[in-house]
């Protein structure tokens, strides 16, 4: 059962899970949370249609009804969840993963996730156990229906006017197939990777892969494109390309998106959501500029959700180019983050200012990016890494709820272990190459050689 991690289930088809535990996943979901109805979606990948059958046939098998939506991106799952009152959802997914892979995200009422500590591991505990699966007395039933018009409809109250940007798209063969077209097909905009295949054959649906953005970044440099777009396999997150061709940091969004929210919509003092591996300049731009209170919290949609709402924030975002909405039901959806990040660019451009400008004055820092260790011990080489940064000098701040974060005044760093591969992941960011370049070596010193790792 690895298949089971702490935001959703996820693994190789075939391997790590099959139609069995699909079966199970849906005959033990109604129970769980009380639902006498789930809401289904699937994406496009050859093995999904197959999850689909067996999942809704748990459901049925357990007496309760599913509304199936068919081919579906997973904010539009999310979106139906919390629209239309749904106490269960499942989007059969693996997000960004490669095509051998699949998946589910489950979400409860109010389009909440669900995960290993709310619910999945319960699941989990009662399918290794054994537990029976008698079928109820009444089989559910199951009805065909649509959502994306009232989807769209909702997205195109967002809609700027894009009238003066060249803007390129890169759909990843994935599920943003199913709107980009009918909610920018007006626009000055080109297109690559725009049918739905489930085999990914251009490039693997994960825009965090530098390679993977190199077709997106090729398109804006021979169209001249003010931005480039590329979405996920599964259409929840998004990044983009600027005008100078350069990938762009996906947590510097977070901060660009007070441009909208503030000085458009007029916004007073946000509260606005990071998560740990965020630039430092995020919330010191947030402070500075519109007295935003900005919360720092753990990885994923299962702990950025539940935290958004809880805090009643405003927006917020993750490195891996999620961003969440209040006004989405504090919920992600890489559909809206592009339409207001356009909305943006858009805004920029009328005053002379292009996307590449903006983003260099929120960059204050040189970062190192996220970098992998496979290592065994990773609980210990975490450990280690600490004390040896703490031993150099005292942290002005620190953070122990995903991995650690420790900021000192020059320079900060996170250390975290993979949720859902064999990783210890390590970030550094500092005011100068030199002492970035410094920091990184002292922590390669300690994994690999105190401990064996390697860099992945």
């Amino acid at each position: 059962m690895g298949a089971f991690h702490a935001y959703d289930i996820r693994g190789i088809y075939g391997v790590d899970f099959d139609k069995d535990t699909a079966y199970k996943v849906g005959y033990f979901l109604p129970g769980l949370l009380g639902a006498d109805k789930v809401l289904v979606g699937r994406d496009c990948r050859v093995s999904s249609k197959e999850i689909h059958d067996c999942l809704i046939e748990g459901i049925t098998d357990a007496g309760a009804d599913v509304d199936d939506i068919g081919l579906s991106s997973t904010p539009l799952v999310y979106f139906g969840t919390a629209n239309y009152g749904y106490k269960a959802s499942v989007q059969i997914t693996a997000s960004h993963n490669p095509p051998e892979y699949n998946g589910m995200k489950v979400s409860r009422e109010n389009a909440l996730p669900v995960g290993l500590d709310t619910g999945l591991g319960q699941i989990k505990q009662w399918i290794d156990e054994g537990r029976p699966t008698p079928a109820a007395a009444k089989k559910g039933s199951v009805k065909e229906i649509d959502i994306k018009p009232d989807y769209i409809a909702f997205l195109r109250r967002f809609k700027g006017d894009y009238g003066n940007l060249k803007i390129a798209f890169d759909l990843s063969n994935g599920m943003a197939t199913l709107f980009a077209k009918e909610i920018f097909g007006g626009e000055d905009a080109s297109w690559l990777f725009d049918d739905m295949d489930g085999r990914f054959p251009n490039h693997e649906p994960n825009p965090l892969i530098p390679k993977n953005v190199e077709p997106l970044k090729k398109m804006v440099a021979d169209t001249g494109a003010d931005v480039g777009v590329i979405y996920d396999g599964d259409a929840d997150r998004v990044m983009f390309v600027d005008d100078k061709a350069r990938f762009v940091a996906p947590d510097l969004v977070i901060a660009m998106m007070a441009l909208y929210f503030c000085d458009e919509r007029g916004e007073k003092n946000p509260r606005v959501l990071q998560e740990i591996r965020s630039s430092k300049a995020v919330g010191e731009f947030l402070q500075q500029n519109y007295g935003a209170d900005v919360h720092t919290w753990r990885v994923g949609r299962a702990f950025a959700a539940p935290k958004l709402r809880e805090i009643d924030g405003l927006w917020g975002g993750e490195l891996a180019g999620h961003y969440y909405f209040k006004d989405f039901f504090y919920s992600d959806s890489g559909m809206l983050s592009s339409i207001i990040v356009l909305r943006i660019v858009s805004a920029l451009k009328k005053k002379g200012i292009a996307l590449s400008e903006e983003i260099d004055l929120l960059t204050g820092y040189q970062n190192s990016g996220e970098i992998n260790f496979r290592v065994e011990d990773k609980k210990g080489a975490m450990e280690a890494v600490k004390a040896r940064f703490e031993a150099g000098e005292k942290p002005e701040k620190v953070m122990d709820f995903d991995g650690y974060r420790l900021e000192f005044p020059k320079w900060w760093f996170n250390i975290r272990p993979s949720n859902t591969e064999p990783y210890l992941r390590f970030i550094c960011e500092a005011t100068t190459g030199d002492l970035l370049r410094q920091k990184i070596a002292e922590a390669t010193e300690v994994i690999v050689g105190q401990f064996g790792g390697t860099r992945a």
